[in-house]
């Protein structure tokens, strides 16, 4: 029998991401929402990236009977107390019920910080990466990437905040690194490279 995973996102980078990250790191088959029976996905109302991952995880365990993978990730500026946090996606507010896109969330960003000095620009991705079994059995495991936030956006491989992430170490923007470079020290890349053994222990 075929060992399936479900990636459960509905974001289409995001979904792009992982399983480019787990893909060469687990043996089974990688769906995603599109490949199951279209549901509702709950309302990210954790106030932790654990509880939104497991939120998501939960509920797609349950409406799919399948093994599934969530994560909640955001950007964490240290001029902004370490927000926007679990509200990354949401920062700038949605229109009629719908998120406004990645590009006004970064631009709200880059004016709440735009009279910071660089020495105090620190921040960085964090991320939560749950494994839900339609048993109940679940897993969560974090990843961090530090950095600092750059002035303006830069580079276009990736989403949402990757055009002004510097990683520690780095000149470019996570978005200015190819992806295989990016994923080998990002928040997402190390949390699910730290899911991955239980993925293999629990479908193997």
């Amino acid at each position: 029998m075929t060992r399936r995973l479900l990636l459960a996102t509905n974001n289409g980078g995001k979904l792009v991401e992982l399983r480019r990250i787990l893909d060469p790191i687990v043996d089974v088959e990688l769906v995603g929402l599109g490949d199951v029976p279209a549901y509702d996905e709950p309302p990210e109302t954790g106030a932790t990236f654990a509880d939104n991952a497991l939120i998501k995880a939960r509920e797609a365990a349950l409406r799919t009977g399948l093994a599934s993978v969530a994560d909640d990730s955001g950007l964490t500026v240290a001029a902004l107390n370490e927000m926007p946090g679990v509200l990354s996606a949401r920062w700038s507010g949605s229109i009629g019920g719908r998120l406004r896109d990645d590009a006004l969330n970064l631009a709200l960003v880059l004016d709440q910080i735009a009279d910071v000095p660089d020495v105090r620009r620190g921040g960085g991705f964090s991320c939560a990466a749950a494994l839900v079994l339609p048993d109940g059995r679940e897993w969560v495991e974090h990843g961090r990437l530090e950095g600092t936030i750059a002035r303006e956006p830069r580079g276009s491989n990736g989403f949402g905040y990757d055009p002004i992430v510097v990683p520690l170490g780095e000149t470019r923007t996570t978005a200015e690194m190819p992806s295989g470079e990016k994923d080998a020290i990002s928040h997402r890349g190390r949390a699910l490279r730290a899911l991955a053994p239980h993925i293999a222990a629990a479908l193997g």
